[in-house]
């Protein structure tokens, strides 16, 4: 059976936990492999809407096994918190696992996250100030704690010792800002262990033996293409691969297992924070798309920029990705405009860029080269096939399909979990 990695195809908050979603009923462990609560997934079943953050879309299905992978970084927190608000609302984390080698997001990563984001000023990245950033960043340096410590109340001790003996020369010395006492992190941290203790595991073990058996798993990633670490706008990324490649790094499933990926695509192109957008719209129809697509950050509820859509970030995304196939999602948003312009290249100093310019200083003077298509006024929420559609509709699906260069298999023309209209099996 499939390992299928699900991705973001542009910046991120294209609908992938609509994707998930979609899939949960056929599949039987879902799988967040990177990034942490400065992504979040907003999934509609009938009237309810549920905002998820850390945990995998797949704990809303009672057959799936939600697991947290080793390549997320977790503010138990936040995760508490989030395991708690679906209990009042009838859902069970009881099968929920979570990777004992991913990294825990402690005080101080928040205390610094905020701090040296505000002394960028005009060159900040655009954080969701969350401690992710410097969570990683301990990672790399061999300084991080990880879920596995929160076992051993000893070793948990000396790793935040150490780590404040650092981190609080710089909140005290270069920030001007209280260090954090040691006794109190591990007392905060010792309770989170009691509760998280029962689902720690090996979880790429877990899941290996799951392929194994023939059982579907299925990988999500948080944020989007052009916000991994080493293939997105750099520096205006986050810090780490929401890719692909990053699938196997973040879950221990190796890439000979994998056998589709399916790009998430939003039928118009958003971002959030700062860095490079081309075809952001700074007048009212980028203020049109924002209201009618109601596009503000699941985690955060910042405005996120709007522009039309960037066939040349989709067609980058299919090469780095491997896309297999594309969800398209939001096509309904666009329902009601006369002409809807695509982005088909860049110009970059005179010379046309049919592919994302090598250079940062390149993308930032890249001008959109727009082909305008035909648009629709038919209400398509109720569509339930591809013929449903009108026929300016399938002719916009088609031309995103050619210029993206994978086939859309999945079209979202509502927010509810049964506004999908399959044109093929994505598994």
């Amino acid at each position: 059976m499939p390992a299928v990695v699900l991705v973001g195809a542009q910046w991120g908050d294209e609908g992938k936990g609509k994707a998930t979603d979609l899939l949960g009923g056929e599949v039987d462990f879902v799988v967040r492999y990177q990034g942490g609560n400065n992504a979040g997934h907003t999934v509609v079943i009938g009237d309810q809407k549920y905002a998820l953050h850390l945990l995998p879309t797949g704990v809303l299905s009672p057959s799936v096994t939600p697991v947290i992978g080793n390549g997320v970084v977790i503010d138990p927190g936040v995760l508490l918190s989030e395991i708690d608000g679906l209990a009042a609302r009838g859902i069970s984390c009881d099968r929920l696992l979570i990777s004992g080698s991913a990294h825990l997001i402690m005080p101080h990563h928040k205390a610094l996250d905020k701090v040296t984001e505000r002394y960028l000023g005009k060159a900040k990245i655009g954080t969701t100030g969350r401690g992710i950033g410097p969570a990683y960043s301990d990672k790399i340096n061999r300084m991080g704690i990880r879920v596995q410590d929160l076992l051993d109340p000893g070793i948990l001790a000396k790793k935040i010792e150490g780590a404040l003996h650092d981190k609080n020369q710089i909140l005290t010395k270069i920030y001007n800002r209280r260090g954090l006492d040691p006794a109190k992190v591990l007392a905060e941290y010792l309770a989170y262990a009691e509760r998280l203790r029962p689902f720690i595991a090996d979880t790429s073990l877990v899941l290996s033996q799951a392929l194994d058996e023939g059982r579907f798993v299925l990988l999500e990633g948080g944020q989007g293409t052009l916000l991994d670490i080493d293939h997105g706008t750099y520096p205006f990324v986050t810090s780490s691969s929401p890719t692909s490649g990053g699938a196997c790094a973040g879950s221990g499933i190796p890439p000979t297992r994998l056998t589709r990926v399916i790009g998430i695509l939003k039928a118009y192109t958003t971002r959030v924070g700062s860095g490079p957008f081309p075809t952001e719209l700074l007048d009212e129809q980028g203020e049109w798309l924002r209201q009618t697509g109601h596009e503000y950050g699941t985690t955060t509820g910042r405005n996120r920029r709007c522009g039309w859509f960037d066939a040349v970030i989709a067609r980058y995304a299919t090469r780095i990705n491997g896309v297999t196939d594309f969800f398209l999602t939001k096509l309904d948003v666009l329902s009601g405009l006369a002409r809807i312009p695509v982005c088909v290249a860049y110009e970059v100093d005179g010379k046309r860029h049919d592919e994302i310019p090598m250079t940062q200083t390149e993308f930032h003077h890249a001008t959109p080269v727009y082909e305008e298509f035909p648009g629709w006024q038919e209400d398509i929420t109720s569509a339930k096939t591809f013929d449903d559609l009108p026929p300016n509709a399938q002719a916009y699906v088609r031309a995103l399909e050619e210029m993206s260069g994978a086939p859309i298999s999945a079209i979202g023309v509502g927010p509810g979990r049964d506004q999908t209209v399959q044109i093929r099996s994505l598994v």
